[in-house]
């Protein structure tokens, strides 16, 4: 594909991505996560992962998308910022800032399905699932690898000007 036409389309998914209000949109190529295969191997050998046994499983797919999404050519890492802009009232048990309002698995999901719908209109036809905390998607490794964020050393991604209150999400 012609790199004009490549950086269009990337364009395009970017700016229909802040339509929808997602925070920030990068776009990586889709392929076997060679750096995380053995940090991940190990923190599971160390059993870092607790009770959370489904982080055993899938190994191979959550290094590599296209076992996830057979073809899939890219990765379309997104952030959704979910700081509230409301306090919690006084004398109210506290809950964490992500869980005000709506599951957001739900409302992030919505938006990426029309993000891909949109991709499908300008575009064509084109294969791909999205992924809101729903497979064994390594969100943090494509976040960096797209460019929408870093490590912190409070292990979570983090984004200039926006610190780390949001999720992220995939379009693969």
């Amino acid at each position: 594909m012609a790199s004009s036409l490549k950086s269009q389309r990337s364009l395009f998914i970017k700016e229909k991505a802040k339509e929808l209000g997602f925070m920030s949109c990068g776009i990586s190529q889709a392929g076997f996560l060679e750096e995380e295969a053995p940090r991940l191997e190990q923190w599971i050998k160390e059993s870092r992962h607790g009770k959370m046994s489904y982080m055993e499983r899938n190994f191979d797919k959550r290094l590599d998308p296209t076992l996830l999404v057979p073809g899939a050519k890219s990765v379309v890492s997104l952030s959704f910022n979910y700081f509230p802009s409301e306090e919690q009232k006084e004398g109210v048990p506290k809950i964490s800032k992500y869980a005000y309002g709506e599951d957001y698995h739900f409302v992030v999901k919505d938006r990426l399905f029309e993000l891909l719908n949109s991709i499908r209109a300008e575009i064509g036809e084109v294969d791909g699932r999205c992924f809101v905390d729903s497979a064994p998607v390594l969100d943090k490794a494509w976040a960096m690898k797209s460019g929408i964020g870093w490590l912190g050393k409070h292990s979570n991604i983090l984004s200039k000007g926006a610190g780390s209150f949001f999720f992220l999400a995939e379009l693969i």
